[in-house]
Protein backbone atom coordinates (compact mmCIF):
# COMPACT_ATOMS: atom_id res chain seq x y z
CA UNK A 1 0.00 0.00 0.00
CA UNK A 2 1.33 3.50 -0.78
CA UNK A 3 0.13 6.94 0.68
CA UNK A 4 0.27 10.06 -0.31
CA UNK A 5 0.07 13.31 1.76
CA UNK A 6 -1.91 15.25 -1.50
CA UNK A 7 -3.25 18.51 -1.66
CA UNK A 8 -6.07 18.13 -4.37
CA UNK A 9 -5.56 22.14 -5.42
CA UNK A 10 -1.94 21.23 -6.93
CA UNK A 11 -0.97 19.89 -9.92
CA UNK A 12 1.81 17.96 -8.62
CA UNK A 13 0.35 16.12 -6.39
CA UNK A 14 -3.02 15.40 -9.04
CA UNK A 15 -0.34 14.42 -11.36
CA UNK A 16 1.57 12.26 -8.89
CA UNK A 17 -1.70 10.66 -7.88
CA UNK A 18 -2.39 9.64 -11.35
CA UNK A 19 0.86 8.42 -12.21
CA UNK A 20 0.78 5.84 -9.33
CA UNK A 21 -3.01 5.03 -10.64
CA UNK A 22 -1.90 4.62 -14.05
CA UNK A 23 0.75 1.76 -12.56
CA UNK A 24 -1.93 0.16 -10.56
CA UNK A 25 -0.68 0.79 -6.94
CA UNK A 26 -3.50 0.75 -4.14
CA UNK A 27 -3.35 4.45 -2.96
CA UNK A 28 -4.47 5.91 0.50
CA UNK A 29 -5.27 9.61 0.15
CA UNK A 30 -4.31 11.64 3.11
CA UNK A 31 -5.44 15.25 2.50
CA UNK A 32 -2.96 16.96 4.98
CA UNK A 33 -4.69 20.53 4.89
CA UNK A 34 -7.79 18.83 6.27
CA UNK A 35 -5.77 15.24 8.38
CA UNK A 36 -2.67 17.84 9.51
CA UNK A 37 -0.16 15.34 10.31
CA UNK A 38 0.95 15.31 14.23
CA UNK A 39 4.40 16.23 14.79
CA UNK A 40 5.51 12.56 15.65
CA UNK A 41 4.36 11.44 11.94
CA UNK A 42 5.82 14.23 10.24
CA UNK A 43 9.42 12.90 12.46
CA UNK A 44 8.52 9.56 10.87
CA UNK A 45 8.30 11.27 7.09
CA UNK A 46 11.60 13.35 7.49
CA UNK A 47 13.47 10.11 8.61
CA UNK A 48 11.77 8.54 5.65
CA UNK A 49 12.56 11.02 3.35
CA UNK A 50 15.85 11.37 4.97
CA UNK A 51 15.33 15.09 5.34
CA UNK A 52 15.96 17.94 7.83
CA UNK A 53 12.66 20.13 8.44
CA UNK A 54 13.60 22.86 7.24
CA UNK A 55 14.20 21.21 3.69
CA UNK A 56 10.19 20.13 3.77
CA UNK A 57 8.90 23.57 3.97
CA UNK A 58 7.75 25.55 1.49
CA UNK A 59 8.79 28.97 1.47
CA UNK A 60 6.98 30.68 -1.16
CA UNK A 61 3.85 30.48 1.04
CA UNK A 62 2.80 33.79 2.09
CA UNK A 63 2.35 32.22 5.93
CA UNK A 64 6.26 31.72 5.66
CA UNK A 65 6.99 35.00 4.41
CA UNK A 66 4.73 36.37 7.16
CA UNK A 67 6.22 34.44 10.01
CA UNK A 68 8.94 32.73 9.43
CA UNK A 69 10.89 34.48 6.63
CA UNK A 70 14.58 34.56 8.44
CA UNK A 71 14.12 32.95 11.69
CA UNK A 72 16.51 30.41 12.30
CA UNK A 73 14.71 27.51 14.10
CA UNK A 74 15.22 24.09 15.85
CA UNK A 75 14.28 21.32 14.26
CA UNK A 76 11.36 20.90 16.43
CA UNK A 77 10.21 24.43 16.18
CA UNK A 78 10.18 23.80 12.11
CA UNK A 79 8.45 20.43 12.67
CA UNK A 80 5.59 22.68 15.17
CA UNK A 81 5.12 25.83 12.43
CA UNK A 82 4.27 23.09 9.86
CA UNK A 83 1.64 21.20 12.12
CA UNK A 84 -0.10 24.37 12.86
CA UNK A 85 0.54 25.47 9.57
CA UNK A 86 0.11 22.36 7.18
CA UNK A 87 -0.33 24.67 4.25
CA UNK A 88 3.98 25.03 4.64
CA UNK A 89 4.42 21.02 4.53
CA UNK A 90 6.24 20.56 0.48
CA UNK A 91 3.95 18.20 -1.49
CA UNK A 92 3.25 15.63 -2.29
CA UNK A 93 4.73 13.28 0.08
CA UNK A 94 4.83 9.43 -1.33
CA UNK A 95 5.19 6.68 1.55
CA UNK A 96 5.85 3.02 0.46
CA UNK A 97 6.95 0.68 3.37
CA UNK A 98 10.11 2.80 5.44
CA UNK A 99 10.68 4.92 2.62
CA UNK A 100 9.56 8.02 1.06
CA UNK A 101 9.91 10.75 -1.89
CA UNK A 102 8.69 14.37 -2.58
CA UNK A 103 6.35 14.18 -5.99
CA UNK A 104 8.13 16.86 -7.38
CA UNK A 105 8.25 16.01 -10.46
CA UNK A 106 6.03 13.38 -9.86
CA UNK A 107 8.14 11.09 -11.42
CA UNK A 108 10.31 10.61 -8.36
CA UNK A 109 7.69 8.29 -6.89
CA UNK A 110 8.66 5.66 -9.36
CA UNK A 111 11.79 5.19 -7.25
CA UNK A 112 9.15 3.70 -4.81
CA UNK A 113 7.50 1.11 -7.76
Amino acid sequence: MIRIYHNTRCSKSRCTLDLLKEHNQEVEVVEYLKQTPSAEELKGLLQKLGMKPEALVRKGEAVYKERYAGKNLNDDEWIQAMVENPVLIERPIVVKGDKAVIGRPPENVLQLL
